[in-house]
């Protein structure tokens, strides 16, 4: 699944880019970063327009606005040249693998299920790679731009249940969202849901080549195909079941985390210590680094998914290997 960083065919776009993309992301979030002060000045200046009519002129007004265009502008141009990079380097990391598939499928075509590995799970892997990945990587830069900003504008702040400790709301938002991933983290292993997704796509397989064998020879029985179906409608009426307790448990927490900010700055907005422009930043800032903490519980299922086709492509290579071993072994 990695050769493509090891392989000097593939050295180019390996490295230079993954460079490419990381430096896609890292403009992006200092674009994020110029927006969220932008949404303090400007709330600041609706907040001086509601107090005293006619204190701001409309050339201010939509100034303001013009200046948060040419920031999305900028970011949406970077965001479409991202998405459109990582999924040509994404693409090739999928053709080095099956290159490798396809040098080896001669002995691979024995493995049950082996044209859903080279054909649907590389597919699904690059796909899965090029959201977790950039998405991780912007996780970490937001966390590391967007935390002095939430330290900054928090300090000398009331915080609900942290005073006016300067690590108050810093830490509200760490307990908050590590707390909510831990939570669903262990909800996630109790429910097994990876173990099901593993099992899903193997049974899932073993139909398809039933079928597939079913189309040529005429002795396969409609009794087999019915076994191995009622195994596929076993299988997701379980993962049916598991996934509703545990999407009881992410929807509620996803529900409540709209609020967590406001809850913690309760007593500063009650006290009426920070303007509405502060308040703003606060909230964005906050978000943001909650945002990130919460990478992996945002991004459970998916990472679920993930897990399931590493586990079957490992497994499959192993068996290639072992493949390889046992003809060696006859020679």
């Amino acid at each position: 699944m990695f050769k493509f960083f090891y392989n000097p065919k593939w050295y180019l776009w390996a490295y230079l880019g993954s460079a490419t993309i990381l430096i896609a992301i890292w403009l992006q979030v200092q674009i994020d970063v110029e927006i969220n002060y932008w949404f303090g000045d400007f709330y600041d200046l609706i907040q001086v327009a509601l107090n005293e009519p006619n204190s701001i002129t409309m050339e201010e007004y939509f100034g303001s606005l013009l200046v948060f265009g040419k920031f999305a502008a900028m970011w949406i141009a970077l965001s479409l040249f991202s998405s459109f990079f990582t999924s040509h380097f994404l693409f090739r990391w999928r053709t080095s693998m099956v290159d490798y598939y396809h040098s080896v499928y001669d002995k691979a075509r024995q493995i049950e299920g082996a044209s859903q590995r080279v054909q649907e799970d590389t597919i699904k892997f690059s796909r899965i790679m090029e959201s977790l990945g950039t998405s991780f990587f912007e996780a970490v830069l937001l966390l590391f731009e967007f935390f002095p900003i939430l330290m900054t504008l928090s300090i000398g702040l009331p915080i609900l249940w942290f005073g006016e400790w300067e690590y108050g709301l810093v830490t509200g938002a760490f307990v908050w969202s590590v707390g909510g991933t831990l939570f669903m983290i262990l909800l996630a292993w109790i429910l097994k849901l990876v173990g099901i997704e593993y099992d899903l796509q193997k049974k899932e397989a073993a139909y398809r080549k039933i079928l597939v064998i079913a189309e040529d020879d005429g002795s396969v029985r409609p009794k087999s195909l019915e076994e191995l179906f009622d195994g596929v409608r076993k299988i997701h009426f379980k993962s049916y079941l598991n996934y509703l307790f545990f999407n009881i448990g992410r929807l509620a927490y996803l529900q409540a985390n709209v609020l967590s900010a406001y809850i913690l700055i309760a007593p500063a907005i009650v006290a009426g210590i920070i303007t509405l422009g502060v308040m703003q930043q606060l909230i964005r800032a906050f978000g943001k680094v909650e945002g990130s903490l919460q990478y992996l519980f945002q991004s459970w299922p998916t990472l679920i998914e993930l897990a399931s086709i590493f586990k079957r492509l490992r497994e499959f290579e192993k068996q290639i290997d072992l493949v390889q071993l046992e003809e060696s072994s006859k020679i």
